[in-house]
């Protein structure tokens, strides 16, 4: 049996299928339909909607297998994600690749494999829309055209997930998307007897770019100090836009300490800009900070309430201060 190697981008495959937060979730009938319709389409006994994860690959949907998972080291759609066009074994027990693999050789005794590649909007390759059979057979050009239509279908409702938890604008995660993402980050530290810290960001004097330049001015300001974020900060450390001109990072494994390191690096980071930029506005943001000890017990909604709060008691600080200059 031939394990299936990773891709190049592996490290950027995994955190595009994590950020989606769509492993382990219930069944959708809008990915069950399109199972039951390959399923009926090539008359097979099997058809899943498979996310390839780091150690496994996951039925988002699956029909005509119980199993909701299998490791990544036997799965044919490990092999598969390492390619862009359909991935077929026709005969997969003459196949030196596959002869003894225990899904072969063993329930659900696959004797057929065809799946069709799931990119994401990137175009990063997530998983497969992927049929078996029992007994060898092949596919003829209408019906890979066929398994690729039903394959696109699937990426249009992964697109859907992303859209409900990533910011238009910005490409960052939205306001439901951090939640959902720093929620499990706060349960895996205290497991894990970690600390991390909290820093609320509000763009300071960004209604005046918006009456002064325009609001395509002010959607670009925006795009930019969320382009600045994903740079300075690590990639463990979960960023979103909240809204408007409101912004987050979650950072993971870190103390104030650490964190007001970053956010001075990051604070550096856009004085360097507005330099370069040299626009008739500088960017600049008001923060607050909470740090939360491996001890520590609170929601992720109490750290917002608390950040914000040290937030607006520094922007008016920094208000009055300018005030009296």
């Amino acid at each position: 049996m031939q394990t299936p190697q990773q891709p190049e981008n592996e490290t950027k495959r995994l955190k595009t299928l994590h950020a989606l937060n769509i492993l382990d979730t219930p069944p959708e009938d809008r990915f069950d339909r399109l199972t039951r319709m390959a399923k009926r389409i090539f008359n097979v006994p099997c058809a899943m909607v498979s996310l390839v994860d780091k150690n496994r690959q996951w039925f988002k949907a699956r029909i005509g297998i119980e199993i909701s998972e299998t490791p990544r080291e036997i799965s044919f759609c490990g092999h598969a994600i390492l390619q862009d066009d359909p991935f077929i074994i026709p005969d997969a027990a003459a196949d030196p690749r596959f002869a003894d693999n225990p899904l072969v050789t063993g329930p659900p005794y696959i004797g057929f494999y065809a799946g069709s590649q799931l990119h994401f909007i990137d175009g990063t390759i997530l998983g497969t829309l992927c049929i078996t059979d029992t007994r060898p057979r092949t596919l003829d050009n209408e019906d890979l055209m066929l398994l690729k239509d039903l394959a696109e279908l699937a990426e249009r409702e992964l697109a859907a997930v992303q859209l409900a938890t990533v910011d238009e604008l910005t490409g960052i995660a939205n306001r439901r998307g951090f939640l959902t993402l720093a929620e499990k980050a706060l349960t895996l530290s205290a497991r894990a007897h970690l600390s991390l810290s909290l820093a609320y960001f509000d763009l300071n004097g960004f209604k005046a770019i918006n009456d002064s330049f325009g609001h395509e001015e002010g959607d670009q300001a925006l795009k930019v100090f969320s382009r600045l974020m994903r740079s300075c900060f690590r990639e463990s450390d979960i960023i979103a836009r909240l809204g408007g001109d409101e912004f987050v990072v979650l950072l993971t494994h870190s103390d104030e300490t650490f964190a007001r390191e970053s956010i001075l690096r990051f604070r550096e980071e856009l004085k360097r800009y507005n330099r370069q930029a040299n626009k008739d506005y500088k960017l600049d943001f008001s923060d607050g900070i909470v740090a939360v000890t491996a001890d520590g017990n609170c929601s992720i909604a109490d750290l917002l309430k608390q950040a914000d709060a040290r937030m607006y008691r520094q922007k008016k600080s920094s208000m009055i201060t300018d005030s009296q200059l």
